[in-house]
């Protein structure tokens, strides 16, 4: 034989065997008496495990499922804290960015010495008022100048 003969004769008998394994499996599944044991075990699994869940619990331990659902329970909490984590880096970096933003705290100390200035101004026109007068009457305030009926 050369080599390539081989690989397909490799492959036939490959494809034959899985063929053999897949009608095998299939005849013993079909079979009354195998498919009872198979059912019979699967029951006898699922008492075993809720029978050790009873023993576990009456020792006051933690089952496979507890841990398991402790597990998931763990897995997400970890998740949304590094979506937290995520979230408190990214408004960080913006505050940096903005606080180190060209001019910000020169436009804030000019802001201020304008507003200095604005209250300067209010008081000099305020001590430039001649003194309080008595208010005018409220009927007055009511003329209008122009109409004299």
């Amino acid at each position: 034989m050369d080599d390539t003969e081989d690989p397909s004769l490799r492959a036939r008998l490959a494809r034959q065997g899985e063929d053999a394994v897949g009608k095998l499996a299939q005849d013993l599944l079909e079979n009354p008496l195998v498919n009872a044991a198979i059912t019979r075990a699967f029951d006898a699994r699922e008492k075993a495990t809720q029978a050790q869940e009873v023993a576990m619990g009456a020792l006051n331990l933690p089952s496979a499922a507890d841990i398991e659902r402790l597990t998931r329970r763990l897995r997400s909490v970890s998740q949304r804290l590094e979506g937290i984590e995520d979230g408190v880096d990214r408004l960080d970096d913006r505050l940096a960015e903005v606080s180190s933003s060209a001019g910000l705290d020169d436009r804030l100390r000019g802001i201020e010495e304008r507003l200095n200035g604005i209250a300067t101004e209010v008081s000099a026109l305020r001590g430039a008022l001649p003194e309080e007068t008595e208010p005018v009457p409220r009927e007055q305030e009511r003329l209008k100048v122009g109409d004299q009926g």
